[in-house]
């Protein structure tokens, strides 16, 4: 086991008068970068898994500024390499530029969403004096893993394998503006599908980064306002956007402060349009006010155009929550059921309907299938404890409508669990593979990561990687196949 030089300063109390529990216990901060080799395994792992696990999460460097968000935090990738049976383990900072300010100051220099953010040193392209700290996503594409941001900022290229961070991506000079959190890749022909929004006209910009890595399309999407979309789906032949009644709260925007309302006199709204269209040649389907933070899937089928999402249904904080840390929990508890939308493109109309009513999220399908009909979704479970925990994985099959969960046990909580083919798992058996997850133990103060039967969920894990540190409670995953590494050596 080796450990960098650096010494980076531990994150021992909140500054708040209360206790924040996103800065304690599961959530609390690690302070050491760490590499470890041949890693204890219970169980075995499946010699046709071959690939990295990555998650990435907020693990703030410096005591924060003001009350502490859990989404305040610097972007931390956790990772873990199977390789012939073997495991080894890295994590690292995502280097962002407000990282990289904070180093040379030694200390932090940024308020969080919870406080004003007129005296930060700077934020996004928007204007929005927020941190941008990379800690939301991670997309493969192209050869590199892109860290992205929540609020929409630049997102940073990483190594699949060292983690170091190559800088922000600009694709090739030709990149203007931010980029939401969740981009949408196809892997058939490389593109890469994305937005971004800011509260400023034009509040919603649609663009298209081709196979050889250049932004080459870009359009303007009308909008009545400022809006906060989050996701996005595409199919072979379309885009899908959302505009959806939680907005900014105009009166706290100009006191300086960032505070979002649930409009439900508004209906949620959804933008088709075609891969490389314009603005006007978006149409739009209305449904009833909801919030979506994570699409499932989606793909055409016949006339229409089928959307699996988790849908929120009171996304802002509770009314009875009073003081800042009361509203932050509350809104992060989540809400969320699976969902479908069906888009007529002939007649206009749009269908909708519930097809579960347990609170799952964190979606994942085969990467391979997205924007294609996908049989299979695994989402995490979320449990009922007061601050947002994933107390077990759930498998869905949208075709039987049926489910089979695994839970991980009393104090034991897991990540965002991307779905592993096997090596070289035919593309289309969305069952042909395995789920990976880190899974904290609170009781143990320790961790791991799970490797599960995608197609025998409920049996439990293979294999268990039992690692060096503890990893703390994150945000989205994703998994890269040993094909894809195999071209980076190329």
């Amino acid at each position: 086991m080796t450990s960098t030089s650096e010494q980076p300063i531990m994150v021992a109390r909140t500054s708040d008068d209360e206790a924040n529990p996103y800065l304690l216990g599961v959530y609390a901060p690690v302070d050491t970068e760490i590499d470890a080799e041949d890693l204890q395994v219970i169980g075995k792992i499946p010699a046709d898994l071959n690939g990295v696990y990555l998650r990435n999460g907020p693990n703030p460097r410096f005591q924060p500024e003001g009350r502490y968000h859990w989404f305040d935090g610097d972007g931390m990738v956790h990772a873990v390499h199977l390789e012939n049976g073997k495991a080894r383990y890295r994590n690292r900072w995502v280097r962002t530029k407000a990282f990289e300010a904070e180093s040379e100051a030694g200390k932090g220099l940024w308020k969080g969403v919870m406080e004003s953010p007129k005296d930060n040193p700077f934020g996004n392209h928007h204007g929005l004096g927020l941190k941008d700290n990379a800690n939301t996503d991670l997309v493969f594409h192209r050869g590199k893993v892109l860290a992205t941001w929540y609020m929409c900022g630049s997102p940073y290229s990483i190594d699949p394998l060292s983690l170091e961070t190559l800088g922000a991506e600009d694709f090739l000079g030709t990149l203007v503006g931010d980029m939401m959190a969740h981009p949408k890749v196809d892997e058939r022909t490389g593109e890469m599908f994305w937005f971004d929004y800011g509260p400023r006209p034009p509040y919603l910009r649609y663009g298209v980064v081709s196979a050889d890595g250049k932004v080459a399309s870009t359009t303007d999407i009308e909008l009545p306002g400022p809006r906060l979309p989050h996701d996005m789906a595409i199919t072979e032949n379309f885009a899908i956007l959302m505009d959806l009644p939680l907005v900014q709260d105009l009166e706290a925007a100009r006191a300086g402060r960032h505070k979002l309302k649930f409009d439900r006199s508004m209906p949620s709204r959804f933008g088709v349009l075609p891969r490389y269209g314009t603005g006007d040649q978006i149409r739009w389907f209305e449904a009833s006010p909801c919030y979506i933070y994570h699409v499932v899937n989606a793909w055409e089928q016949g006339e229409e155009i089928v959307m699996d999402v988790c849908r929120v249904s009171r996304p802002q904080p509770r009314a009875d929550a009073h003081t800042p840390l009361a509203k932050m929990l509350s809104y992060l508890r989540l809400d969320a059921s699976l969902h479908r939308y069906r888009f007529n493109l002939r007649t206009g109309l749009c269908a909708e309907s519930q097809l579960d009513d347990d609170n799952t999220e964190f979606p994942t399908v085969d990467a391979r299938a997205i924007g294609r009909r996908s049989r299979y979704a695994y989402n995490v479970h979320i449990s009922p404890e007061s601050t947002l925990l994933f107390d077990g994985l759930v498998r869905y099959d949208t075709v039987a409508g049926s489910k089979t969960e695994h839970f991980f046990g009393p104090g034991r909580w897991g990540s965002e669990a991307p779905f592993a083919p096997r090596d070289g798992a035919a593309e289309g058996d969305d069952a042909d593979g395995y789920l990976v997850t880190f899974v904290q133990d609170e009781r143990e103060g320790c961790s791991e990561l799970d490797i599960f039967d995608a197609a025998d969920l409920a049996a439990g894990p293979v294999a268990r990687v039992l690692l060096p540190q503890r990893v703390p409670l994150g945000f989205h995953a994703t998994w890269v196949r040993a094909d894809q590494l195999d071209n980076l050596k190329r």
